[in-house]
């Protein structure tokens, strides 16, 4: 699903850099990625859905180089193939969280916002224990609720490629184990594959596999 080679990625201002020089995650994996603060691991999400792009290198996802894609193409890529659930959400103020649910299919003819949309998008906000909430703005939301809604938004189209940045990060220890099955049972239910940032070692049990960004730091130094 993720196929990664010889990648260096750099921001204009500062001493940031990212080298990774191969990395693969199967389709159907479930996958964490852990290392320090500041080691790369969002910006790794971003190359992977083509917000941004790598200096050099291949990053591929599902046979198709996201990196050689123009900006109106990796844009509508990540739209239709990839859920991506933002660490600081990225709901918009001006609409309820149905609305913010449904804004991916409103954004792009890519996506087809048939009848059976919405009642799917109701359906999600229940499972995650936000059916009641369709209506409120995301100024009336606790932390955990904009979490929640952030996920339902990147799971309503169905994506083959879920990327998530610390999808439980604001939520109780109650709900963190009941959001991550919901999200797994999601994930599992279309084969889908799943690559979550998390600095919470307690959950890293429960994936396939572990990504540790100190190795690609030590790959580079060998």
């Amino acid at each position: 699903m993720i196929d990664i080679e010889a990648l260096e990625f750099h921001y204009p201002q500062g001493e940031f850099s990212l080298s990774i020089p191969h990395m693969v995650v199967a389709q159907g994996e479930k996958v964490a990625v852990i290392g320090p603060s500041g080691s790369g691991k969002t910006t790794l999400l971003n190359l992977i859905a083509g917000i941004s792009k790598p200096h050099q290198g291949k990053v591929a996802v599902a046979d198709q180089t996201v990196s050689s894609l123009s900006d109106a193409k990796r844009r509508d890529f990540r739209i239709t193939r990839i859920g991506f659930v933002f660490q600081d959400f990225e709901l918009l103020d001006y609409l309820n969280v149905l609305d913010n649910i449904l804004h991916p299919y409103r954004i792009t003819h890519a996506l087809n916002l048939n009848s059976e949309v919405p009642q799917r998008a109701i359906a999600l906000a229940d499972e995650l224990g936000i059916g009641d909430k369709l209506k409120r703005f995301s100024a009336e939301l606790s932390q955990g609720e904009k979490q929640r809604a952030a996920i339902c938004r990147a799971l309503l189209p169905q994506p083959q490629l879920i990327l998530a940045d610390e999808p439980t990060g604001n939520l109780d220890p109650r709900n963190k184990g009941r959001i991550l099955d919901l999200l797994f049972e999601n994930v599992a239910s279309s084969n889908a594959t799943l690559l979550a940032v998390t600095h919470d070692h307690e959950l890293l049990p429960r994936f396939d596999r572990v990504i540790d960004f100190l190795d690609f730091r030590n790959e580079a130094v060998a």
